[in-house]
């Protein structure tokens, strides 16, 4: 996968058009999410929202500072983690929470694999990395869901944090359609990294709007998809300790 944002914004639009599920989102309330495994600095929305904040963040006025990296990784690959270490390194960022997407239920896609398998790749691909962690916070939203509702929820069950949007530029260039994209501006720092093809001017960005120096990674995760069906090498794309599962769970054969 190329990174994307949390949630399909454009595919969505279309669902989101229905009375029924406009009055679904507001009767909703968050269901507690699935145990997982996995010790991490805030309790993961794996181990459930609402449990007291690890005392290791300390110092930070207002509360640890969170990025929100969302996308499908499909499968996740090194370029994915090294935007993470740049995001840490350039952001005044506690941790960075790699938000995996689910699969849109009213737009299948059939190269996307299962959202348990792809989330379980993401913790093992990065149970090594500080300050880095997997997230299925998604998987408990209704769907297809909103950047900004993913946010606001986030900011309900996690008080005392703060959260801060990771986009790609070509996000960026599009951003102005995406739902409530004036109450995430509002609402949300965002910082955006360059992506081949898409040009920002950092002085026309918003004051919350920041643009990282972050290198350009020549992988993706189509790639890999599609080296793995044709029994072509993905090694020192995607971590070694995934490897040969990335293998095994892409192969046609």
């Amino acid at each position: 996968m190329q990174p994307q944002t949390t949630l399909d914004e454009l595919d969505a639009l279309d669902a989101l058009e229905s009375l029924e599920y406009l009055e679904s989102l507001e009767a909703h309330s968050i269901p507690p999410p699935s145990e997982g495994s996995g010790e991490v600095s805030i309790p993961p929305p794996s181990e459930g929202p609402g449990e007291a904040l690890s005392p290791s963040f300390g110092g930070v006025r207002g509360g640890p500072i969170i990025g929100i990296f969302g996308g499908s990784f499909n499968p996740i690959h090194n370029g994915h983690i090294a935007l993470c270490k740049a995001f840490l390194a350039q952001c005044n960022l506690d941790e960075v929470w790699l938000m995996v997407s689910p699969q849109n239920p009213l737009k299948i896609n059939t190269a996307l694999l299962d959202d348990e398998q792809r989330f379980r790749l993401a913790q093992k691909a990065i149970e090594n990395e500080a300050g880095i962690k997997a997230c299925d916070y998604e998987f408990h939203l209704p769907r297809p869901s909103y950047t900004w509702n993913t946010l606001q929820s986030l900011s309900n069950d996690y008080p005392h944090c703060r959260f801060t949007l990771l986009i790609g530029g070509d996000n960026w260039a599009c951003f102005d359609r995406w739902y409530r994209s004036e109450d995430i501006l509002d609402n949300y720092k965002i910082a955006v990294y360059p992506r081949s093809g898409s040009e920002i001017d950092a002085m026309q960005l918003p004051p919350n709007v920041s643009l990282i120096n972050t290198p350009l990674f020549d992988i993706s995760s189509t790639e890999i998809r599609q080296r793995v069906a044709a029994g072509q090498t993905i090694s020192g794309m995607v971590p070694e300790s995934i490897l040969e599962e990335v293998n095994l769970l892409y192969s046609p054969f």
